[in-house]
């Protein structure tokens, strides 16, 4: 223990007080606080999907934070798995990893059931002020003839925060792999932004060849790192807040008909929505990109987009999953437009 001494300084020093007060001779050193956990989490989750009779059924399981919600059914037999992040957000340091496996004709939609947080992490600790990064590590397996839609929902990361996901899809020839995320830097309406943090992407989709034999073919290879300078930069995201991707990686070739169709209904589907949306093609599907001040336009054009790529699939039309949240129905205008030129007769 500390050796204690007289204050000089003290009321006790007066002849009229009779109370004697100490201060320490040696004070201790300052405590030192972390805002990270001593043992960083690493959640982990694999799910296999296979085709029985006219639907998909799911097996596997998960370790903490995750926990599977009740799966749905859609109107084509495909299963829809709701993941829950029990832990409400991810600290520097923390790791999930996520593992699906998509049997032949099988078919899937995997989401979230609320909006990912990240918290900051820059500066936050002495012992580690650089800060920790959080990832997500996501791999993707597609046998042939199977659908797989992966359409978590936003990704929020708050001031400081650093952020690295990697998604690795693996997909036979005629397989279809869907990817729509979004991700808004800082809490914009507190008035954050991201400061010193950073937010880092990678996704890689792998075309196997029919031929065992033969090589396989890189779909897309798309990699990403925003911080600093790149939010306010013109070629940047120019001071907006919400970045967001859509990849489609279709089962078969488009023909050039039907590429710009495509490409003239979402420039359509922007309608309404504020921010900046642009549309391209791949060799074998499209990618397209949101940068704009809301969350909720980039959901409702990706849903429209989401909608148009079903229905050249053949498939039925999309509907938002039960764990989204209350909003405005985003496909309505896109299947009323649709529904109305079927019930048009033809006139002469």
């Amino acid at each position: 223990m500390a050796a204690l001494r007289p204050s000089q300084e003290c009321l006790a020093d007066r002849p009229d007080f009779g109370v004697r007060c100490y201060r320490l001779a040696h004070p201790p050193p300052p405590m030192v606080i972390s805002m990270q956990r001593p043992d960083p989490w690493h959640g982990h989750c694999q799910l296999q999907f296979q085709h029985h009779g006219d639907r998909t059924r799911h097996q596997g399981g998960c370790s903490a934070p995750f926990k599977l919600l009740r799966a749905e059914h859609g109107a084509d037999g495909r299963c829809e798995m709701p993941l829950l992040h029990t832990a409400g957000g991810l600290v520097g340091g923390d790791q999930l990893s996520i593992h699906l496996d998509l049997g032949p004709n099988s078919r899937g939609l995997v989401t979230s059931v609320a909006a990912q947080k990240v918290y900051g992490s820059i500066g936050r600790s002495q012992v580690r002020p650089e800060g920790s990064w959080a990832r997500q590590q996501v791999d993707c397996q597609l046998a042939p003839g199977s659908d797989l839609e992966w359409m978590p929902q936003e990704l929020v990361l708050y001031a400081d925060a650093l952020y690295e996901q990697h998604v690795q899809v693996q997909l036979a020839a005629n397989a279809s792999f869907l990817s729509a995320e979004i991700v808004r830097f800082g809490r914009t309406a507190a008035g954050e932004t991201l400061a010193a943090g950073r937010w880092r992407s990678s996704l890689a989709i792998q075309r196997l060849n029919e031929d065992p034999h033969a090589p396989s073919r890189w779909e897309l290879v798309d990699r990403l790192e925003l911080g600093g300078a790149g939010l306010n930069d013109l070629h940047g995201l120019n001071g907006q807040p919400v970045f967001g991707t859509l990849v489609w990686a279709a089962p078969t070739p488009l023909q050039p008909d039907q590429l710009a169709q495509m490409l003239r209904e979402a420039r359509a589907d922007r309608e309404g929505l504020e921010g900046t949306m642009r549309c391209s093609v791949l060799g074998q599907g499209l990618v397209a990109r949101y940068a704009g001040p809301s969350s909720r336009d980039a959901r409702f054009w990706f849903s429209r987009l989401w909608e148009r790529t079903r229905h050249l699939r053949g498939l039925s039309q999309p509907q938002i999953p039960r764990v989204w949240p209350l909003q405005e129905q985003p496909l309505r205008r896109s299947m009323s437009t649709m529904n109305t030129a079927q019930a048009t007769p033809a006139t002469h």
